[in-house]
């Protein structure tokens, strides 16, 4: 089992948490996932046969990419469209 904790941007409320948590844990492999809003960070569990470019890759697909990465207008509006639907499935 691995442990990752990646510093995401874009977090900003338990809209970003559960959408985070709901993509994340639907990759076969990710077994737990916990995300801080304080801090920013997303703790990822997961076995070897998850990579941590597909969790990252899953993060910036979805508007949340880790904080050293390019974060452009286009990757904010995801985090927003995102944190709606986040909003909405709790």
């Amino acid at each position: 089992m691995k442990t990752e904790i990646i510093t995401v941007a874009n977090l900003s409320c338990s809209g970003c948490v559960n959408t985070i948590t709901k993509k994340l844990t639907a990759i076969i492999g990710v077994e737990k996932v916990e995300v801080d809003l304080e801090t920013n960070h997303v703790l990822v569990n997961y076995n070897e046969t998850v990579s941590r470019e597909q969790i990252t890759h899953m993060l910036l697909s979805i508007g949340y990419p880790e904080a050293t990465e390019k974060n452009g207008l286009l990757t904010q509006l995801k985090s927003v469209s995102s944190c709606l639907s986040g909003k909405f499935s709790s």
